[in-house]
């Protein structure tokens, strides 16, 4: 006689979770500004000038507040410059901060902007008193490699302020330098104005520019007018 065996019995078990690979439904999610797509950065050979944007978290006052101005012009000013890369113009706004920087490759870029950006976020925090993280995301950055797109971002970032006052019909009259940027220290104004105000400035924020584009090259397209109100 053989023995009888017992009938397998089926056992519904619950699936492992899957930590690895594509979810659907998973990670961050897009909000109403899209954050900076972590994409590898663009490598370049010698020096070369860029356009760099910060932008802040949501909730801190605005970057242009009198004492937050002061503040991060102090810092840039004792940190403008470091090996292979150089702070050269910027301009603050509400919620975020255009730089024009020269750097000498990829890493020295990365480096600089790290310092850069440290620098900002804390200078915010003592202005306000407060302490924790200040940047929305890693910053947005275009390489200038022509003349005409130096041109244009530095028309761009030392007349932003006035931009954003022609889209709130604010006067359009008055011609003076922007206080919240590096605009005192352009020798690249057109007008006796300008030069007027230039003469009364004091020790500079920034650094001088090296690169050809952002000495000699971008004067090809013409000098700045400060009454002029970037699109």
């Amino acid at each position: 006689m053989r023995p009888r065996r017992s009938p397998q019995l089926a056992f519904a078990l619950k699936s492992q979770p899957r930590w690895g690979g594509r979810r659907e439904g998973a990670g961050r999610k897009s909000g109403e500004r899209p954050l900076v797509r972590h994409l590898p950065r663009a490598s370049f050979r010698g020096a070369l000038p860029a356009h760099v944007t910060l932008r802040l978290r949501a909730g801190l006052p605005s970057l242009r507040t009198v004492r937050l101005v002061r503040e991060i012009e102090h810092s840039f000013a004792a940190g403008h410059e470091r090996q292979g890369f150089r702070l050269v113009h910027y301009s603050l706004q509400g919620n975020h901060a255009h730089l024009v920087v020269e750097a000498q490759d990829r890493h020295a870029l990365g480096r600089g902007m790290m310092a850069v950006a440290a620098r900002l976020a804390r200078a915010v925090n003592r202005a306000t008193n407060r302490s924790g993280r200040v940047l929305a995301d890693r910053y947005h950055v275009r390489m200038l490699s022509t003349p005409r797109e130096v041109h244009r971002a530095l028309r761009y970032v030392l007349l932003n302020a006035r931009r954003h006052a022609g889209r709130l019909r604010a006067a359009k009259g008055s011609v003076r330098l922007d206080p919240a940027s590096s605009a005192r220290w352009f020798d690249g104004w057109r007008g006796e104005e300008a030069r007027m105000e230039l003469s009364s400035v004091g020790a500079p924020a920034v650094a001088s520019a090296r690169t050809w584009l952002l000495t000699v090259g971008w004067r090809r397209y013409g000098l700045l007018d400060p009454a002029d109100v970037p699109g």
